[in-house]
């Protein structure tokens, strides 16, 4: 059963994505305010969770920890900010390449983690790498196309953002078990809300009301999400874990034909079966 709570994962963020992107895109909001909106947002709807899963170690507050803390924080502040702002200014389409190449980042510096820091905290187990592997550059392939690589700014600010992403979930891995994945998720994105709230000064009025429900339900999507990336790190491993959240893509791909009638290409295809046959290895395998 534990397998299945990644899959959700990978709906949720789905969702998320083609939500964020219809917000920043035709909403047209400045990109300050979507992220102290979406902080709040999240902050909100975990609220009523923290009453019941809450859970922080005494070893939380080591300053060694604390440091390690702080670091997610500039990490994930840095990431929001460089992937609203490629977002905002680019064609979503050129930007895929680059957004999706924070899978492959995650495994990769899970592997470096593994030697620089504990194989146990970070697997090694080669079944499980081979197949994550391939099926990042899976979803890679499907989404390169030559006119799509710009390496302008904002294609380089969402390379960024993929990557302090990444590295935003692997340096988390080092203090999660000092809290459950709904305490460590509600104190992180309570803690941007301020220093976004503080730095930025937002106006919400701004914001109309059918657009606060949308930011306030993706809220709920990317808490929804998190929690399970978390759990996932903590039950099943960081790299099987993502692994299992690349099937995202497809629900994309579903998501889009269903929804938006757009048509699948033979690489959405072709990357779509290869994700399955490589998810379905390292669970039988």
């Amino acid at each position: 059963m534990v397998f299945y709570f990644p899959i959700l994962g990978a709906v949720a963020l789905a969702t998320g994505l083609v939500v964020q992107k219809t917000l920043l895109r035709k909403r047209k909001i400045n990109i300050k305010l979507f992220q102290s909106a979406e902080f709040l947002a999240i902050t909100l709807a975990l609220l009523p969770f923290v009453y019941f899963f809450w859970k922080i170690d005494a070893q939380a507050f080591e300053l060694g920890n604390t440091l390690i803390f702080s670091l997610v924080i500039i990490l994930s502040i840095a990431a929001n900010l460089f992937t609203y702002y490629s977002m905002k200014w680019e064609k979503l389409n050129n930007l895929e390449p680059a957004k999706l190449l924070e899978p492959l980042f995650i495994i990769l510096l899970a592997i470096i983690f593994s030697y620089l820091v504990s194989e146990t905290l970070f697997e090694r187990n080669i079944k499980i790498i081979i197949p994550a592997l391939i099926a990042s550059a899976a979803i890679i392939f499907s989404h390169i196309k030559k006119h799509h690589l710009h390496f302008n700014k904002y294609f380089i600010a969402a390379i960024l953002g993929s990557f302090f992403f990444a590295l935003e979930l692997i340096i988390t891995r080092l203090i999660l078990d000092f809290y459950s994945p709904t305490t460590f998720y509600f104190l992180r994105c309570t803690t941007i809300f301020l220093i976004s709230f503080i730095a930025f000064k937002p106006d919400f009025s701004k914001l109309n009301k059918k657009v606060k429900l949308q930011i306030f339900a993706l809220g709920f999507l990317w808490a929804f999400y998190r929690v399970i990336i978390y759990y996932g790190f903590l039950k099943l491993g960081v790299i099987f874990t993502t692994l299992m959240i690349m099937l995202s893509p497809i629900f994309i791909y579903l998501f889009a034909w269903k929804f938006l009638k757009e048509k699948l290409s033979w690489r959405n295809i072709v990357a779509a079966l290869v994700i399955v046959g490589c998810v379905l290895y390292a669970i039988l395998g």
